[in-house]
């Protein structure tokens, strides 16, 4: 069940080992490309349970673990 919905604000509140992009052709980033406590939206949900958010470096692909929702 989804936990989110598009246009959702989300904060991370873990990194990954490795971060990926959210492209038409993925790529492996190291974490340091997001931060511990920043926030984005979300885009979409995709196949594998990962979401597809918005952050100020760009559109990764997140686990539901890695997120919480920011109360407006």
């Amino acid at each position: 069940m989804a936990t989110f919905r598009t246009g959702q604000r989300v904060r991370i509140v873990r990194l990954p080992a490795y971060v990926k992009t959210a492209e038409p052709m993925p790529m492996l980033r190291p974490p340091s490309v997001i931060a511990l406590g920043e926030e984005g939206v979300i885009l979409a949900y995709n196949p594998g349970g990962d979401w597809s958010v918005r952050c100020q470096r760009g559109a990764f692909l997140l686990g539901e673990a890695y997120l919480e929702a920011v109360e407006p």
